[in-house]
């Protein structure tokens, strides 16, 4: 079955109208994700840095086995 040009525009305008209103919603969800981690950091850099610095010494373990 082949479609045609406007049928695949329709299908695209019914799929924006469907999934746009999530992807706006999850992009808004992120983007305070994102303000509340970097408050985070700000408030705690010494936190932050040791457990960055355990996450870094955890992955250098794994990678380093034979």
């Amino acid at each position: 079955m082949e479609t045609t040009q406007p049928q695949t525009e329709e299908r695209l305008k019914e799929l924006q109208a469907r999934v746009g209103p999530q992807l706006e919603q999850a992009r808004a969800k992120l983007s305070d994700l994102n303000t509340k981690i970097t408050r985070f950091v700000r408030e705690n850099p010494g936190t932050c840095l040791l457990g960055a610095l355990a996450f870094g010494y955890m992955v250098g373990r794994l990678a380093s086995r034979k």
